[in-house]
């Protein structure tokens, strides 16, 4: 039987779509609430010696993906964690079950017109962007987006730099312990 971990000492778990800054805001977010962060991606990439389009041009997406899964469920058992999941790793029903289940999953939400202005940024270290047209883009952002419908809470990134996103995420989440109590 499973006890309950209140809702102070759960990991907070950032989603969405590549590009969007759950890295940077992860990393304000765990400066301000001194807690540890955790990226996902970089986990893989140190415990497999390889960068993530070395790992996709490699072994290709489905090693990525298991590996991805075992580094989620590992980083979801410890506590007091801001865990910053890749773009990808929701989409995984057994991802997104687990951190729905043990964590707080925030959305962090970005229009896709925003999106699109940051793709030149992004394009040489995401695999899964080489090679798409600006309408195969929107697409896979339209459907991952569907897995990122499956949120605690969700907050939209398009009017707020790194450090304003963390605060206000780092005040939600006070008034969220206090009313819990």
């Amino acid at each position: 039987m499973r006890t309950e971990v209140p809702l102070i000492e759960k990991n907070i778990v950032l989603v969405g779509f590549m590009g969007v800054g759950k890295t940077s805001i992860g990393q304000a977010l765990a400066k301000k609430m001194y807690r540890d962060f955790i990226d996902i991606d970089a986990k893989i990439e140190e415990k497999l010696n390889m960068s993530i389009p070395a790992i996709f041009e490699k072994h290709g997406e489905a090693f990525f993906r298991q590996h991805e899964k075992e580094a989620v469920f590992s980083a979801c058992k410890e506590k007091l964690k801001i865990i910053s999941l890749g773009g990808g790793a929701f989409t995984q029903e057994a991802v997104r079950q687990r951190c729905l289940a043990d964590c707080i999953v925030i959305h962090l939400d970005l229009s896709f017109e925003c999106w699109k202005d940051r793709v030149h940024m992004l394009i040489d270290n995401r695999p899964i962007l080489q090679g798409k047209s600006m309408p195969e883009l929107k697409q896979l952002y339209t459907v991952r987006r569907k897995a990122y419908e499956n949120y605690h809470s969700r907050f939209s990134t398009d009017a707020f730099n790194v450090e304003e996103a963390a605060e206000y995420l780092k005040e939600s989440l006070h008034l969220a312990y206090e009313i819990e109590g």
